[in-house]
């Protein structure tokens, strides 16, 4: 979607035009290695210019020398004036280094001076979208599809504004039409599968990943969602298969390799790798909720209950101080606490897609994006309580968690956390303590949890069996487990 700089035929010597589309095929085909000599020559062959600074700008943008891309862009309109060219580069450049706000500033003034310029819609819908405006980000990608229907980053860019809008259906549609379009695109097969994957239609999920075997356009993410698909409908020994593709086209990809070893065709991993909880997550945040429900999740109100069991006068106004909720989602615990003097309360979550979902409920004072682990590493707060609803079913060894928890707990503090039940463990599992089961999350023994407990320097005041959500028409077995910091360790 980018024009190509016009410059001026040579007298002798190389041709300009011809190392510009040169140079401009090699920067879209990753090649900027092979792209630079070639710059090098054009630069030599033509007087300084704005086109120029707008391709070296690009080239640089490629290498990941954003500094040096946004200096060369500015140069050029310095040189030439605010061009739609350089406005959407120097958008680009922005959104790299994270100035979301001056993205945005450019990306308007291109549409503005070409109000029917598709790349400049594109551009300014997707800065939208990463402001989280999907609403006006879907006019401008609608119009930038229309216009250009084979740009599958544009496709899904559309599809995602849409689905943050609520509108599952008309994103699969989208999707369904790119693919049409552009049928060799394996990234609009996984956005189609995944879109499928979050309505919970599992079974479209698994036609779609298996139309693009068939059509030969199957990555090992599409692989290993058909194998998740798959699963989820009950049809394991299909979906070992679909993930054992997988492997054999990503054997070191984290995603791939955690749905593999959950399939049993890999020695089992001990967490899910953050990589997996980001794919997962970000985009099943604004359905998680609606999910739950409809599961009859039971979670917060259990750490609720014994946070008040364990801590009476909360009930009766006394504020225990600030509170840490380690995978806080979209922050279902903060609303379950809020009628207490609980906090300030502090989430931490791994799916940027799930905390913005938190930061919309208002309920949270801080609110961090990281894996829960590095976080209390490098955290310096003597925390009175610590929560973790529902996040240790996605790690197998448990024994680094509960340490810097305990580390991170005031002298009385209380960490309040739910795992999944392993009932029926072989000897391999008794012996270890936990299982990944097929879904990807981990289910840990009693005795397991007791031991590492008292390992960590905890006083474990509640462990009891109790059912966390419906899956099947079953409950879910799982442990509500409190543990507290004796005072005299600290």
């Amino acid at each position: 979607m980018h024009a190509s700089p016009a410059f001026p035929a040579p007298k002798n010597g190389p041709d300009p035009a011809q190392l510009s589309r040169r140079v401009q095929e090699m920067i879209a085909a990753g090649r900027v290695h092979a792209a630079r000599p070639l710059m090098a020559a054009l630069r030599r062959a033509v007087p300084p210019s704005a086109e120029l600074c707008d391709l070296e700008a690009r080239l640089l943008l490629r290498e990941g020398r954003i500094p040096e891309a946004l200096a060369e862009l500015d140069a050029g309109i310095a040189m030439g004036g605010a061009s739609v060219e350089l406005l959407i580069s120097r958008a680009d450049a922005r959104m790299q280094a994270h100035d979301v706000l001056g993205a945005a500033a450019d990306a308007s003034d291109a549409v503005i001076l070409a109000p029917g310029h598709a790349r400049a819609k594109a551009v300014l819908g997707v800065v939208l979208l990463e402001m989280d405006r999907p609403e006006d980000a879907v006019p401008c990608l609608r119009a930038a599809v229309a216009a250009e229907p084979r740009h599958a980053s544009c496709v899904r860019a559309y599809a995602t504004a849409l689905e943050r809008c609520g509108d599952h259906d008309a994103a699969a549609q989208v999707l369904a039409d790119g693919i049409r379009a552009v049928p060799g695109d394996a990234g609009l097969r996984t956005a189609a599968i995944m879109v499928a994957m979050r309505t919970r239609d599992f079974a479209a999920a698994a036609d779609i990943a298996e139309a693009a075997r068939q059509d030969g356009v199957a990555d090992a993410q599409v692989f290993g969602l058909r194998g998740h698909a798959l699963s989820s409908l009950g049809r394991h020994e299909e979906a070992t298969e679909a993930y054992a593709e997988a492997l054999k086209l990503a054997p070191d990809d984290p995603y791939v390799r955690h749905l593999v070893a959950a399939a049993g065709l890999l020695p089992q991993s001990s967490r899910a790798p953050a990589p997996y909880l980001e794919a997962v997550f970000d985009g099943y945040a604004q359905r998680f909720e609606a999910h739950l429900i409809g599961l009859q999740y039971r979670v917060p109100g259990l750490l609720r209950e014994a946070l008040l069991t364990l801590r009476p006068t909360l009930a009766e106004g006394a504020a225990l101080g600030p509170m840490l909720d380690l995978g806080c989602g979209t922050g279902l615990m903060g609303v379950v606490l809020s009628d207490l003097p609980a906090g300030p309360l502090t989430g931490v979550d791994v799916s940027d897609g799930m905390l913005r979902e938190a930061e919309g409920k208002g309920l949270y004072a801080t609110l961090v994006h990281g894996e829960l682990e590095a976080f209390l590493a490098r955290d310096t707060t003597d925390w009175p309580v610590i929560l973790a609803a529902d996040v240790f079913c996605y790690f197998g060894v448990l024994e680094e968690a509960l340490r810097l928890c305990h580390a991170r707990l005031a002298p009385g503090g209380l960490l309040l956390f739910t795992v999944e039940e392993l009932q029926d463990a072989s000897a391999d599992e008794a012996e270890k303590g936990w299982r990944l089961g097929r879904q990807g999350r981990f289910a840990h023994r009693v005795d397991y949890i007791e031991r590492i407990a008292a390992e960590a320097g905890f006083a474990l005041r509640v462990l009891r069996r109790e059912g966390l959500r419906s899956e099947a028409g079953a409950d879910v077995p799982g442990l509500l487990v409190a543990l507290e910091r004796v005072r005299h360790d600290g």
